[in-house]
């Protein structure tokens, strides 16, 4: 068992529920949840490790259930990853189960196959955590969870981080251990079970209660998609990145965000091709910073603060100067259909609400304006931060995320930034206007190309 232990004391790897592999068990099962790719995976490197070790074969179990505020857009979005998930296990031999709901318990899909070990992937989001301790309880085998879509593990970042300045020294202290190309091995006993599972498409989605009413967008979901924005990225973009990334009406940035949300792509990938990639140190350092030291501390931030999808999250000092400001008079107040429909006096900013809209993505450097000026046109700031996060989380392909999160909470209630000038409605926060904001790109081309008649 010596193969077991190393891997149970992995780095990435949380033991949510002691003990030894069940021998007869007929399987090692891998719950996929937030990692939804074949390769680059260690939650489902790890399940190979353990099933080639006890010489038993490998399943990934997948299930598609109803979730808050998602609709047709993200699940079409998800479901086009499967085909692809369904080749890549094929490649590494082992199996591959996708369920819905009402039939999407994990727990009974274990004693289905009599399983020796449950294995699944880390969510930091409220939702999921309460679903994996819930399947913990239930459960009468060990249960391991594996951190698989960070670069550094969030457990050696074991406290609260206020800032980047703060986080940023840890990260880069411990991530070269963690910036290693994947293995990438085959499970050495076939899947040979056979078992129900829904057909790995869109026709999937038939019968599940979500809601229908938000457009599908074109971008195409999966791994091999992710991976191609990213070597046109790192070919023809990256070496400009420190100038580009801030100008919403160039295409300079990676795109990735909805790929790493949904786990369709490895943050360990992308650092590597980075890293390797023909552009200047600063460019790429600039890039990294994005990914790994803002992304992470996102996710420190949803990890230590429950309430990080409310205005509760905010710190003191954020709290005490709103407070102070909350009966100053806004220059218009805005309800949230007429946010939600571009109509406010702001062409900027209704551009950016259109990008939203009509591409499920918008400029990071937008969403900073967007929440901003959505805090000044409603009644409160906790008004304000609930409005920002449903039409994130509806619109956006990569909402409910903790990146998604920890922008709102920047903009408009101040997290990991720290007090400014004093200012009406804002107080202490951080202010963006429509002229100094709209100076530092070519905002009148953005706008061109984010209008309601915008092809």
């Amino acid at each position: 068992m010596d193969a077991i232990e190393r891997l149970e004391n992995d780095s990435r790897v949380s033991v949510l529920r002691k003990g030894v592999p069940d021998p007869d068990g007929r399987c090692v099962v891998y719950w996929m949840r937030r990692s939804l790719r074949g390769m680059d995976n260690p939650a489902l490197e790890t399940a190979i490790s353990v099933a080639n070790a006890l010489a038993k074969p490998a399943v990934v179990f997948f299930a598609l259930i109803p979730a808050a505020n998602a609709n047709l857009r993200h699940y079409t979005f998800l479901v086009q990853a499967l085909a692809e998930l369904a080749d890549e296990r094929r490649t590494r031999i082992v199996g591959f189960i996708h369920r819905r709901h009402p039939d999407h318990s994990v727990a009974n899909f274990c004693g289905e196959v009599r399983a020796a070990l449950l294995i699944t992937d880390e969510n930091p989001l409220r939702g999921p955590q309460k679903r994996l301790a819930r399947t913990v309880r239930a459960s009468r085998i060990p249960v391991w969870s594996v951190d698989s879509d960070v670069v550094v593990p969030s457990k050696l970042i074991d406290k609260k981080q206020y800032a980047a300045r703060v986080i940023r020294p840890k990260l880069l202290k411990l991530q070269t251990e963690f910036l290693v190309t994947p293995t990438n091995r085959n499970a050495r006993v076939k899947w040979t079970i056979g078992l129900r599972s829904l057909p790995a498409d869109v026709s999937s989605l038939d019968g599940i209660k979500i809601d229908r009413s938000v457009h599908v967008v074109p971008m195409k979901g999966g791994s091999r998609e992710p991976l191609r924005l990213l070597r046109d990225f790192t070919q023809n973009k990256l070496a400009g990145y420190s100038k580009w990334r801030n100008h919403p009406e160039a295409d300079g940035t990676s795109h990735l965000s909805p790929y790493l949300h949904f786990g369709m792509i490895s943050p360990v990938r992308i650092a590597l091709e980075v890293n390797n990639a023909r552009a200047p140190r600063e460019a790429q350092d600039v890039f990294l910073d994005q990914l790994i030291t803002w992304r992470e501390l996102s996710i420190n931030f949803v990890r230590f603060n429950e309430q990080y999808d409310s205005f509760e999250c905010a710190e003191p000092w954020a709290h005490r100067t709103l407070g102070k400001h909350a009966k100053d008079k806004r220059p218009v107040v805005y309800n949230e259909r007429q946010l939600e429909n571009a109509e406010t006096y702001d062409p900027l900013w209704n551009a950016a609400q259109m990008q939203m809209v009509q591409h499920g993505w918008m400029h990071n450097y937008m969403r900073m304006y967007w929440g901003k000026k959505i805090l000044e046109w409603t009644r409160s700031p906790a008004e304000a931060f609930q409005i920002a996060v449903r039409l994130n989380d509806r619109y956006e392909m990569d909402g409910r995320d903790p990146n998604g999160y920890a922008g709102i909470a920047w903009a408009i209630a101040g997290k990991l930034d720290r007090p400014w000038f004093e200012r009406p409605i804002f107080g202490q926060i951080r202010y963006m206007s429509l002229a100094s904001t709209g100076r530092k790109f070519d905002s009148k081309k953005y706008i061109a190309q984010n209008s309601k008649e915008a092809p």
